[in-house]
């Protein structure tokens, strides 16, 4: 059974979804199951968390969506502005740095 994803996991998806977008324009099931591959099921959002993101980040300029037809039906595929691409690189090395110091914290013998 899957364990649900902790609370500081805030921010996380929105970095997960720009790093996809990076690679190329994909739609929101997609992204729910690649997050799920890439991340060898470590990290499992739901379509509730990823469309909401999704919007928000479109709002902002982050992300364009367009229409596309596949199947007689219509998916709306994302892709990574160029404000996107800038967000992200602030977001990454964001992550380098916090990751940088829990690291120092939990493999320091005076923080056990």
């Amino acid at each position: 059974m899957a364990r649900s994803n902790p609370p500081f996991m805030s921010g996380v998806p929105e970095l997960l979804l720009l790093r996809l977008l990076k690679q190329r324009e994909m739609y929101g099931y997609e992204l729910v199951r690649a997050i799920r591959e890439v991340t060898g099921e470590a990290i499992s959002l739901g379509e509730g968390v990823i469309y909401p993101v999704l919007h928000s980040l479109e709002r902002d300029g982050a992300l364009k969506a367009r229409r596309k037809g596949v199947g007689g039906r219509t998916r709306v595929y994302y892709s990574l502005t160029k404000k996107g691409a800038t967000r992200l690189e602030r977001l990454q090395n964001d992550w380098h740095r916090i990751r940088g110091g829990i690291t120092t914290v939990l493999e320091s013998p005076g923080h056990a």
